[in-house]
């Protein structure tokens, strides 16, 4: 997932001399370099750079990518507007994650940080040579004004992330401190970490919660150089970069120049990748990355199109009911509309058999509830036995399944049964409800007309049980809004997972966020047993209590049916023009393209190829 200083703090060089070494905030505690959510950090205070990285690799060359839809803001802090891609790497955050670890991380604008064993609270020290690329320095006023502008002003996410701070004081110009509601939310110091600082001296004379296309300033390693609204953005590397030598960054932000290309949709985007207007996708169609890349080019290696694999938690993608509208409140429609969606049939005509079907919040990784409840598992979700559906404690959960061969008739008595138990009945070939006479029928809304040969499908096997669902794809802004105002009877959306869940659960699937616009609890769950269990998560000390809690917030999710669940894949599939070279360790969270560097032998000899001079 954006002049006026301390009067203490006149000039960067004073900073330095006067500040180079940070006083410790408690006397038994040291200053540390980084901080583990469980465990030790891999990597030690004396660390050169990431393993997974190339440390000469050569900084040069460009690469466009390509945005779908449009742009109008470069706010990317508030909820409003369409923000531009790659807007993040203007802004240093305080810490920054390894890629090769669960969830550690390290310091970018702190050199250092202080923290108990309780993790009550955490002291962030600030490099003194952090600077804004104005040359003014970043101080721990930057950090405190951002964070009470974030949650005053920001996104509903930013409340939800940050619910459990208590205050936040200014020790001194390059020390902050931040001081926590409970003892138990082990996770927050390092979401703390993860916040981009921004400047105060900027932001005093604009107002934050409007949306802006005037570039903003930042810290980080590239600036926003160029633009043509809703066509396309440029950012450059800042050569004076403040933190390109810290070890975090080395053998990262190797492209002079990197430019994003805006299409309409992605079959646009396609053909605009193999004209040669783009340089790199991240497909995400089955159905182009099996036809679309049949060509030349990719034949004599002038194109890699390759698999890579990864360790990441899947998360969940699916048809996602809006339970704040009445038909569906009732968990037994939900489950009724999973037996409706042929997958199997899916994934062989439509997916070329390329993904396995979804099953669990969290999968592809040892989060995902399997099997029985174990006895650990069992420990907690016992106090709530008669506030979640039984089969929590007696069944392993599997979506609806079938022969993919387009026959579902038994899925369909069983929707069928389903819907007559929740008062659902058939009446002049019409599902109808058996007290209201009201007809079921509902939009399910897209943003990607490509998704049109997924849903008509399941609108076909509906309506077969007599309901009526209409299919409608509207535009990005449009989309934006109604997602944002929780406008929709249906939509396709995901939830992506790290390996480390915590506080962004309460955002997800907590009470609070139900009734928050923007918030990403789309489904609208008010279960004050989720909300126990998310707590449970948050407060976790030891990895293995972790993931047992994991498992038992899956359990009562999948059993939810809050979701008609999709599928996933285990890999990233990736093709560009071959004039990038990326180092031979790929991580645990997958393909780092910030690691990759432009090859100029490559690209030489690609424009050879292609008759270029």
């Amino acid at each position: 997932m954006p002049s006026l200083k301390s009067a203490f703090c006149a000039t960067a060089a004073v900073l330095s001399v006067v500040f180079s070494m940070p006083s410790t905030w408690a006397a038994d505690i040291a200053p540390i370099h980084a901080i583990a959510m469980h465990g030790a950090p891999k990597y030690g205070p004396d660390f050169k750079h990431f393993d997974y990285v190339n440390p000469n690799a050569p900084k040069g060359g460009s690469i466009r990518y390509g945005g779908l839809g449009s742009f109008d803001s470069f706010n990317g802090f508030i909820s409003k507007g369409e923000v531009a891609d790659g807007i993040g790497s203007l802004y240093d955050s305080l810490l920054t994650s390894s890629a090769d670890e669960a969830f550690t991380e390290y310091g970018l604008l702190a050199e250092s940080v202080e923290v108990p064993e309780d993790r009550s609270w955490i002291v962030f020290h600030m490099r003194p040579e952090a600077k804004w690329h104005d040359g003014q320095p970043i101080t721990a006023e930057d950090v405190k004004w951002t964070f009470e502008t974030l949650i005053e002003k920001g996104a509903p996410s930013y409340r939800f992330y940050y619910a459990d701070v208590d205050k936040v004081d200014v020790i001194d110009p390059l020390s902050v401190k931040f001081t926590f509601k409970t003892k138990e939310n082990r996770e927050l110091p390092l979401i703390i970490g993860q916040m981009a600082v921004l400047p105060k001296h900027y932001w005093a004379t604009r107002d934050f919660e409007k949306t802006s296309l005037e570039p903003p300033l930042g810290s980080g390693p590239y600036k926003l150089t160029a633009f043509d609204v809703g066509r396309s953005v440029t950012y450059t590397r800042v050569e004076d970069y403040w933190g390109r030598n810290l070890p975090v960054n080395v053998g990262h932000n190797n492209f002079n120049e990197i430019r994003y290309e805006y299409f309409r949709d992605a079959s646009v985007s396609v053909e605009a990748f193999k004209g040669g207007a783009i340089d790199f996708r991240s497909e995400n169609t089955s159905k182009i990355w099996a036809t679309s890349y049949d060509m030349p080019e990719v034949a004599n290696g002038l194109i890699v199109k390759e698999e890579v694999g990864h360790e990441r938690p899947q998360g969940m993608q699916g048809f996602v009911p809006n339970t704040r509208r009445a038909i569906f409140k009732d968990a037994r429609v939900r489950q009724a509309l999973s037996y409706a969606f042929d997958f199997e049939w899916a994934n062989k005509n439509l997916f070329y058999g390329q993904y396995t079907r979804s099953r669990s919040f969290f999968d592809n990784s040892e989060l995902a509830a399997t099997g029985l409840p174990s006895a650990d598992e069992l420990k907690i979700l016992e106090p709530y036995r008669g506030l979640i559906p039984d089969e929590v404690f007696t069944t392993e959960f599997h979506p609806p399944a079938t022969q993919g061969d387009g026959r579902i008739r038994d899925n369909l008595r069983q929707a069928d049964r389903l819907l007559k138990e929740a008062g659902w009945e058939i009446k002049d070939k019409q599902r109808v409800n058996t007290a209201t006479g009201e007809v079921m029928e509902f939009e399910v809304l897209l943003i990607q007309p490509e998704f049109e040969r997924v849903v008509l499908p399941f609108a076909k096997n509906l309506e077969r049980l007599g309901v009526k669902a209409r299919v409608r794809t509207i535009d990005t802004a449009q989309y934006i809004e109604r997602i944002r105002s929780f406008d929709f009877d249906i939509v396709v959306s995901s939830w992506g997972q790290s390996m480390s869940p915590g506080n962004e659960q309460r955002g997800f699937w907590g009470t609070a966020a139900a009734d928050t616009p923007g918030s990403r609890n789309l489904i609208g769950i008010k279960d004050p047993v989720i909300d126990a269990l998310i707590d449970g998560i948050i407060s976790a000390g030891t990895r293995e209590d972790l993931v047992t809690r994991v498992h038992a917030l899956d359990r009562v999710l999948q059993w939810g049916h809050y979701v008609v669940p999709h599928w996933h894949i285990p890999y990233d599939r990736l093709i560009y023009w071959n004039k990038f070279t990326r180092p031979d360790i790929v991580p645990m969270q997958g393909t780092q393209i910030g690691t990759w560097w432009y090859d100029e032998a490559k690209a030489a000899k690609l424009a050879a190829a292609q008759g270029k001079k």
